[in-house]
């Protein structure tokens, strides 16, 4: 089974879950982005990716917005199930942007990024990393590797959701609408591709916004069936 969930921004118990323990040897999880155990590189972090490693099941994640990307990029590339990735140790894997992969059968395509709804500040204390945005060349590859699928993949894995399911959340929270051109990217692709369901964990909720677009952030999902892993 392929499980999903949100943002672990780096904390070790939503790792440490309850709910963890139903998923089973050969499992995968999906983190969709803002991982945060890859930001230090310092001995306790590395103990802990070393334990995480231990577990029998694969864990992946994108990228997001608080990423630390300069040691993302130190490690190396490597082929994963049909797409590029980061392997970080063992079973640990960094999904690139852009790409499909196969797993259990079934093909997932990738989009990590976004851009910091607190962008300012951060580049104000020289916190903020421009990587954090999609490229040009990051979006085409993306275009171009959905081509050789004639755009159809069973489920879409990104940070950051379309425009208009962004705007839609962003009134019921009485938040400022601010896109992107990746949230605009992301709204050709709702339309022009077909996926059964589309995961993404920005918003920091958990919430099914419709039958194929799911926001993400605690839960565990499991991305067939739509359920939420029990404790």
């Amino acid at each position: 089974m392929v499980y999903v969930t949100g943002d672990t921004h780096g904390d070790r118990e939503r790792l440490s879950s309850s709910a963890l323990k139903g998923i089973k040897p050969g499992d995968t999880l999906i983190v969709c982005g803002d991982f945060g155990f890859i930001w230090n590189d310092d001995k306790s972090e590395q103990k802990f990716i070393r334990k995480l490693a231990k577990r029998k099941y694969n864990i992946c994640f994108i990228d997001g917005t608080h990423d630390n990307f300069t040691l993302l990029n130190n490690y190396e590339q490597s082929e994963w199930n049909g797409g590029k990735v980061h392997k970080i140790y063992g079973n640990i894997y960094h999904l690139m942007r852009g790409q499909v992969f196969t797993i259990e059968g079934e093909t997932f395509f990738t989009m990590g990024g976004g851009e910091s709804p607190d962008i300012d500040m951060r580049n104000d204390n020289e916190t903020w990393d421009r990587e954090e945005i999609p490229s040009k060349e990051d979006l085409l590859e993306g275009i171009k590797t959905l081509e050789k699928y004639d755009g159809k993949v069973d489920y879409i894995i990104t940070h950051e959701p379309p425009a208009k399911i962004k705007s839609f959340l962003n009134l019921q929270q009485g938040d400022n609408v601010r896109f992107t051109v990746l949230n605009t990217y992301f709204e050709e692709l709702s339309k022009d591709c077909k996926f059964t369901r589309w995961f993404f964990g920005s918003m920091h909720i958990d919430k099914f916004i419709s039958n194929t677009h799911v926001s993400v952030f605690k839960n565990v999902i499991n991305v067939k069936t739509g359920e939420k892993l029990r404790s």
